[in-house]
Protein backbone atom coordinates (compact mmCIF):
# COMPACT_ATOMS: atom_id res chain seq x y z
CA UNK A 1 0.00 0.00 0.00
CA UNK A 2 1.27 2.95 -0.96
CA UNK A 3 1.26 5.67 2.21
CA UNK A 4 0.77 9.20 2.06
CA UNK A 5 2.19 10.62 5.42
CA UNK A 6 -0.86 13.50 6.24
CA UNK A 7 -2.86 11.26 4.65
CA UNK A 8 -5.93 10.18 7.25
CA UNK A 9 -6.17 6.66 5.46
CA UNK A 10 -2.74 6.12 6.42
CA UNK A 11 -2.44 2.99 8.47
CA UNK A 12 -0.48 1.68 11.22
CA UNK A 13 -0.31 -1.67 12.75
CA UNK A 14 -0.07 -1.70 17.00
CA UNK A 15 2.11 -4.92 17.50
CA UNK A 16 0.54 -4.84 21.33
CA UNK A 17 2.06 -6.40 24.35
CA UNK A 18 3.54 -9.89 23.60
CA UNK A 19 3.47 -11.64 20.07
CA UNK A 20 3.32 -15.18 22.41
CA UNK A 21 -0.23 -16.82 20.94
CA UNK A 22 0.01 -18.54 25.06
CA UNK A 23 -0.43 -15.29 26.67
CA UNK A 24 -3.38 -13.19 24.71
CA UNK A 25 -5.99 -14.41 26.31
CA UNK A 26 -4.49 -14.66 29.95
CA UNK A 27 -3.71 -10.80 29.34
CA UNK A 28 -6.88 -10.15 27.86
CA UNK A 29 -8.87 -11.12 31.05
CA UNK A 30 -6.11 -9.30 33.30
CA UNK A 31 -6.21 -6.21 31.37
CA UNK A 32 -10.29 -6.73 30.75
CA UNK A 33 -9.84 -7.04 34.92
CA UNK A 34 -8.07 -4.09 35.39
CA UNK A 35 -9.67 -1.77 32.96
CA UNK A 36 -13.01 -2.93 34.75
CA UNK A 37 -11.62 -1.98 38.13
CA UNK A 38 -10.63 0.93 36.79
CA UNK A 39 -13.28 2.20 35.70
CA UNK A 40 -15.66 1.30 38.65
CA UNK A 41 -13.15 2.53 40.81
CA UNK A 42 -12.26 5.92 39.07
CA UNK A 43 -16.24 6.84 38.52
CA UNK A 44 -17.58 5.46 41.61
CA UNK A 45 -15.42 7.90 43.46
CA UNK A 46 -16.34 10.96 41.50
CA UNK A 47 -19.50 10.24 41.81
CA UNK A 48 -19.32 9.51 45.84
CA UNK A 49 -16.96 12.99 45.97
CA UNK A 50 -19.70 14.90 44.29
CA UNK A 51 -22.69 13.37 46.53
CA UNK A 52 -21.48 13.26 49.47
CA UNK A 53 -21.14 17.31 51.30
CA UNK A 54 -18.49 15.43 54.09
CA UNK A 55 -16.06 15.28 50.78
CA UNK A 56 -16.51 18.75 49.51
CA UNK A 57 -12.91 19.83 50.93
CA UNK A 58 -9.59 20.32 49.11
CA UNK A 59 -8.01 17.27 49.30
CA UNK A 60 -11.02 15.37 48.01
CA UNK A 61 -11.95 17.95 45.09
CA UNK A 62 -8.31 17.18 43.47
CA UNK A 63 -9.41 13.70 44.40
CA UNK A 64 -12.22 13.52 41.97
CA UNK A 65 -9.31 15.82 39.08
CA UNK A 66 -7.58 12.94 39.63
CA UNK A 67 -10.35 9.62 39.21
CA UNK A 68 -10.74 12.31 36.38
CA UNK A 69 -7.61 12.19 34.44
CA UNK A 70 -7.17 8.24 34.91
CA UNK A 71 -10.00 7.54 33.85
CA UNK A 72 -9.67 9.40 30.99
CA UNK A 73 -6.16 8.39 30.34
CA UNK A 74 -6.63 4.79 31.19
CA UNK A 75 -9.54 4.80 28.52
CA UNK A 76 -7.38 6.66 25.37
CA UNK A 77 -4.86 3.08 25.99
CA UNK A 78 -6.56 0.41 27.56
CA UNK A 79 -9.82 -0.60 25.28
CA UNK A 80 -7.17 -0.29 21.66
CA UNK A 81 -4.58 -2.31 23.89
CA UNK A 82 -7.60 -5.06 24.47
CA UNK A 83 -8.02 -5.46 20.75
CA UNK A 84 -4.46 -6.29 20.35
CA UNK A 85 -5.57 -9.97 22.22
CA UNK A 86 -8.30 -10.99 20.02
CA UNK A 87 -7.29 -9.54 16.46
CA UNK A 88 -4.41 -10.79 14.70
CA UNK A 89 -3.26 -7.35 13.45
CA UNK A 90 -4.67 -4.56 15.28
CA UNK A 91 -4.55 -0.96 12.35
CA UNK A 92 -4.63 2.16 13.82
CA UNK A 93 -5.18 4.94 11.34
CA UNK A 94 -2.89 7.87 10.97
CA UNK A 95 -5.40 10.23 12.35
CA UNK A 96 -6.68 8.07 14.91
CA UNK A 97 -2.71 7.64 16.22
CA UNK A 98 -2.05 11.25 16.34
CA UNK A 99 -5.45 11.80 18.50
CA UNK A 100 -4.35 8.95 20.93
CA UNK A 101 -0.68 10.67 20.98
CA UNK A 102 -2.67 14.07 21.42
CA UNK A 103 -4.70 13.15 24.43
CA UNK A 104 -2.29 10.54 26.33
CA UNK A 105 0.21 13.64 26.72
CA UNK A 106 -2.34 15.82 27.82
CA UNK A 107 -3.66 13.09 30.68
CA UNK A 108 -0.62 11.94 31.70
CA UNK A 109 1.40 15.60 32.18
CA UNK A 110 -1.73 16.79 33.55
CA UNK A 111 -1.72 13.73 36.20
CA UNK A 112 2.13 14.90 36.85
CA UNK A 113 1.11 18.47 37.81
CA UNK A 114 -1.91 17.38 39.63
CA UNK A 115 -0.01 15.52 41.72
CA UNK A 116 2.20 18.14 42.16
CA UNK A 117 -0.83 20.21 43.47
CA UNK A 118 -1.65 17.57 45.70
CA UNK A 119 1.50 17.97 47.32
CA UNK A 120 1.02 21.39 48.10
CA UNK A 121 -2.09 20.80 49.21
CA UNK A 122 -0.72 18.11 52.37
CA UNK A 123 1.74 20.85 52.88
CA UNK A 124 -0.88 23.31 53.99
CA UNK A 125 -2.79 21.10 55.68
CA UNK A 126 0.35 19.83 57.55
CA UNK A 127 2.35 23.27 58.00
CA UNK A 128 -0.05 25.55 58.02
CA UNK A 129 -3.66 23.67 59.58
CA UNK A 130 -5.17 27.13 61.04
CA UNK A 131 -4.85 28.86 57.25
CA UNK A 132 -5.63 26.35 55.55
CA UNK A 133 -9.15 26.94 54.43
CA UNK A 134 -8.09 30.48 53.68
CA UNK A 135 -5.06 29.26 52.00
CA UNK A 136 -6.96 26.67 49.88
CA UNK A 137 -9.64 28.53 48.59
CA UNK A 138 -11.65 26.54 46.07
CA UNK A 139 -10.79 29.91 43.93
CA UNK A 140 -6.78 28.45 44.27
CA UNK A 141 -7.86 24.60 43.72
CA UNK A 142 -9.90 25.49 40.46
CA UNK A 143 -6.61 27.40 39.23
CA UNK A 144 -4.17 24.62 40.01
CA UNK A 145 -6.23 22.14 38.34
CA UNK A 146 -6.67 24.83 35.01
CA UNK A 147 -2.87 25.40 35.05
CA UNK A 148 -2.53 21.22 35.10
CA UNK A 149 -4.45 20.61 31.99
CA UNK A 150 -3.19 23.85 30.12
CA UNK A 151 0.23 22.59 30.77
CA UNK A 152 -0.90 19.04 29.00
CA UNK A 153 -2.12 20.38 26.16
CA UNK A 154 0.80 22.93 25.49
CA UNK A 155 3.00 19.57 25.86
CA UNK A 156 0.23 17.82 23.32
CA UNK A 157 0.11 20.38 20.53
CA UNK A 158 4.07 20.78 20.48
CA UNK A 159 4.58 16.82 20.42
CA UNK A 160 1.68 16.34 18.27
CA UNK A 161 2.87 18.98 15.50
CA UNK A 162 6.32 18.43 15.64
CA UNK A 163 5.27 14.46 14.71
CA UNK A 164 2.63 15.50 11.97
CA UNK A 165 5.74 17.14 10.06
CA UNK A 166 7.55 13.39 10.12
CA UNK A 167 7.35 11.19 6.76
CA UNK A 168 6.64 7.58 7.89
CA UNK A 169 8.37 5.53 4.81
CA UNK A 170 10.14 2.86 6.92
CA UNK A 171 7.71 -0.47 8.33
CA UNK A 172 4.75 0.90 9.80
CA UNK A 173 4.35 -2.16 12.66
CA UNK A 174 4.38 0.09 15.70
CA UNK A 175 6.31 -1.60 18.50
CA UNK A 176 3.79 -0.66 20.95
CA UNK A 177 0.23 -1.14 22.39
CA UNK A 178 -0.08 2.35 21.72
CA UNK A 179 1.00 5.10 19.67
CA UNK A 180 3.90 6.63 21.79
CA UNK A 181 6.32 9.04 20.82
CA UNK A 182 9.44 6.55 20.77
CA UNK A 183 8.39 3.80 19.08
CA UNK A 184 6.72 6.55 16.05
CA UNK A 185 9.99 8.26 16.09
CA UNK A 186 11.93 4.60 14.90
CA UNK A 187 9.39 4.46 12.05
CA UNK A 188 10.35 7.88 10.46
CA UNK A 189 12.75 8.22 7.95
CA UNK A 190 12.76 12.17 8.56
CA UNK A 191 15.37 13.63 10.66
CA UNK A 192 13.94 13.01 13.93
CA UNK A 193 16.58 15.07 15.71
CA UNK A 194 14.15 18.09 17.15
CA UNK A 195 11.45 15.76 18.42
CA UNK A 196 14.15 13.72 20.35
CA UNK A 197 14.79 17.36 21.55
CA UNK A 198 11.71 18.80 22.02
CA UNK A 199 10.68 14.87 23.91
CA UNK A 200 14.40 15.80 26.15
CA UNK A 201 13.42 19.33 26.90
CA UNK A 202 9.18 19.15 27.38
CA UNK A 203 9.44 15.48 29.40
CA UNK A 204 12.33 16.69 31.43
CA UNK A 205 10.44 20.01 32.38
CA UNK A 206 7.63 18.19 32.93
CA UNK A 207 9.35 16.26 35.01
CA UNK A 208 11.57 17.68 37.14
CA UNK A 209 9.66 20.50 37.80
CA UNK A 210 6.61 18.64 39.32
CA UNK A 211 9.17 16.20 41.39
CA UNK A 212 11.45 19.00 42.43
CA UNK A 213 8.36 20.55 43.74
CA UNK A 214 6.75 16.98 45.72
CA UNK A 215 10.29 16.97 47.21
CA UNK A 216 10.67 20.81 48.56
CA UNK A 217 7.07 19.99 49.42
CA UNK A 218 7.73 17.12 51.39
CA UNK A 219 10.96 18.21 52.65
CA UNK A 220 8.97 20.98 54.92
CA UNK A 221 6.36 18.39 55.72
CA UNK A 222 8.85 16.27 57.16
CA UNK A 223 10.23 18.56 59.23
CA UNK A 224 6.85 19.71 60.33
CA UNK A 225 6.11 16.02 61.47
CA UNK A 226 8.98 15.63 63.38
CA UNK A 227 8.45 18.67 65.34
CA UNK A 228 4.60 17.14 66.58
CA UNK A 229 5.43 16.34 70.33
CA UNK A 230 2.41 13.32 70.35
CA UNK A 231 3.51 10.31 68.53
CA UNK A 232 -0.04 9.27 67.48
CA UNK A 233 0.12 12.98 66.14
CA UNK A 234 2.71 12.26 63.87
CA UNK A 235 1.84 8.36 62.83
CA UNK A 236 -1.76 10.51 62.18
CA UNK A 237 0.26 13.23 59.65
CA UNK A 238 2.26 10.88 58.03
CA UNK A 239 -0.82 8.61 57.12
CA UNK A 240 -2.22 11.76 55.30
CA UNK A 241 1.10 11.96 52.94
CA UNK A 242 1.82 7.95 52.18
CA UNK A 243 -0.59 6.90 49.75
CA UNK A 244 0.28 10.08 47.79
CA UNK A 245 3.91 9.18 48.77
CA UNK A 246 3.53 6.03 46.92
CA UNK A 247 1.40 7.26 43.96
CA UNK A 248 3.91 9.67 43.24
CA UNK A 249 6.52 7.37 43.22
CA UNK A 250 5.23 4.55 41.19
CA UNK A 251 3.91 7.60 38.32
CA UNK A 252 7.46 9.59 38.47
CA UNK A 253 9.55 6.50 38.39
CA UNK A 254 7.67 4.48 35.46
CA UNK A 255 8.23 8.09 33.69
CA UNK A 256 11.50 8.41 34.49
CA UNK A 257 12.75 4.89 33.72
CA UNK A 258 10.80 5.27 30.55
CA UNK A 259 12.13 8.60 28.72
CA UNK A 260 15.55 9.09 30.41
CA UNK A 261 17.04 5.59 30.64
CA UNK A 262 20.70 5.48 28.61
CA UNK A 263 19.72 4.99 25.40
CA UNK A 264 22.32 1.88 25.70
CA UNK A 265 19.91 0.28 28.39
CA UNK A 266 17.32 0.50 26.13
CA UNK A 267 15.17 -2.67 25.74
CA UNK A 268 11.55 -2.79 24.47
CA UNK A 269 10.26 -5.39 26.54
CA UNK A 270 11.48 -2.90 29.24
CA UNK A 271 9.60 -0.04 28.03
CA UNK A 272 6.60 -1.89 27.69
CA UNK A 273 6.64 -3.22 31.39
CA UNK A 274 7.12 0.09 32.35
CA UNK A 275 4.74 2.22 30.38
CA UNK A 276 1.87 -0.62 31.47
CA UNK A 277 2.46 1.03 35.32
CA UNK A 278 1.20 4.52 34.08
CA UNK A 279 -1.09 3.89 31.54
CA UNK A 280 -3.09 0.94 33.07
CA UNK A 281 -1.93 -0.35 36.85
CA UNK A 282 -1.54 3.27 38.02
CA UNK A 283 -5.09 4.26 37.25
CA UNK A 284 -6.32 1.25 38.80
CA UNK A 285 -4.39 1.76 41.92
CA UNK A 286 -5.22 5.30 42.63
CA UNK A 287 -8.63 5.10 43.77
CA UNK A 288 -7.49 2.32 46.10
CA UNK A 289 -4.31 3.64 47.53
CA UNK A 290 -5.84 7.35 48.26
CA UNK A 291 -9.20 6.18 49.17
CA UNK A 292 -10.00 2.39 50.56
CA UNK A 293 -7.90 3.39 53.56
CA UNK A 294 -9.42 6.69 54.02
CA UNK A 295 -12.00 6.81 56.83
CA UNK A 296 -13.66 9.84 55.61
CA UNK A 297 -14.18 7.90 52.62
CA UNK A 298 -15.39 4.62 54.24
CA UNK A 299 -18.15 6.60 56.26
CA UNK A 300 -19.61 8.54 53.09
CA UNK A 301 -19.77 5.58 51.04
CA UNK A 302 -21.64 3.94 53.82
CA UNK A 303 -23.77 7.23 54.31
CA UNK A 304 -24.28 6.72 50.54
CA UNK A 305 -25.14 3.22 50.51
CA UNK A 306 -27.71 3.03 54.01
CA UNK A 307 -29.23 6.74 52.69
CA UNK A 308 -28.30 8.50 55.72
Amino acid sequence: MAIANHSTSTLFALLGLTQQPELQLPLFLLFLGIYVVTVVGNLGMILLIAASPLLHTPMYYFLSCLSFIDLCYSTVITPKMLVNFVKKKNTILYSECMAQLFFFVVFVVAEGYLLTAMAYDRYVAICSPLLYNVTMSPWLCSLLVLIAFILGVLSAVAHTSAMMKLSFCKSHNISHYFCDVLPLLNLSCSNTHLNELLLFVVAGFNSLVPTLAVAISYAFIFYSILHIRSSDGRFKAFGTCSSHLIAVGIFFGSITFMYFKPPSSSSLDQEKVSSVFYTTVIPMLNPLIYSLRNTDVKKALRKVLLGQ
